[in-house]
């Protein structure tokens, strides 16, 4: 397999969408989206509606400009920002982390705020950002988890290939409420037979 990092941040263009690195100025636009209830609630960055609301401290958000700052420079890891072709308004970002070099794993997450949602946008960018692992990186599998309460989440992951692996039960508390997470994974066969059923 060739062993790669993710040095490289590439610019990954579709019909609707640019996946592109960040720039000055994105993490702005990527605070107003991380204070979104929806956001807070299905990435498990709160574990309540009341915390979902609550807005981010100043300290909060100086740690996230601080964070966007960097991560272009990050080798281990790839975050691309999610940009409406139509209107240029950044809506989101893509992940790849928990890269394992030697197996060519990696985790998938992504993140798009409600100005970008129900379009198509998130199927386009998962499906570039998909196409990017395998065949420019040579990953072997791409995981993701997602929560039991994100029906609509998992109809675009499976749209795209997605396999459900298995479910981590109560594994997240929202609410007062216990919640499963859904494992689900795409090795390079499923990529493959996705592309070969696309043609």
């Amino acid at each position: 397999m060739n062993q790669t990092n993710f040095r490289e941040k590439p610019v990954l263009s579709g019909e609707k969408v640019l996946l592109r690195p960040f720039e000055a100025g994105d993490a702005e636009k990527l605070l107003s989206i991380l204070e979104e209830i929806d956001v807070r609630r299905l990435t498990g960055s709160a574990g309540s509606d009341e915390e979902a609301s609550r807005p981010m401290t100043e300290e909060e958000k100086e740690r996230t400009r601080a964070w966007y700052a960097k991560l272009n420079a990050q080798t281990d890891r790839l975050d691309l920002a999610i940009v409406d072709r139509e209107s240029g308004e950044l809506i989101g970002e893509a992940v790849f982390n928990e890269y394992d070099e030697e197996a060519g794993n990696v985790n998938f997450r992504i993140l798009i705020g409600a100005s970008g949602q129900g379009q198509g946008r998130g199927t386009e960018a998962i499906r570039l950002f998909l196409r990017h692992g395998f065949e420019n990186v040579g990953l072997h599998r791409i995981g993701l988890e997602v929560f039991s309460f994100n029906p609509r989440a998992e109809r675009v992951y499976v749209k795209n290939g997605f396999v459900l692996e298995g479910v981590k039960r109560e594994d997240f508390i929202y609410n007062g409420e216990y919640i499963d997470s859904k494992v689900y994974g795409m090795l390079k066969s499923d990529y493959e037979r996705v592309q070969a059923e696309r043609t």
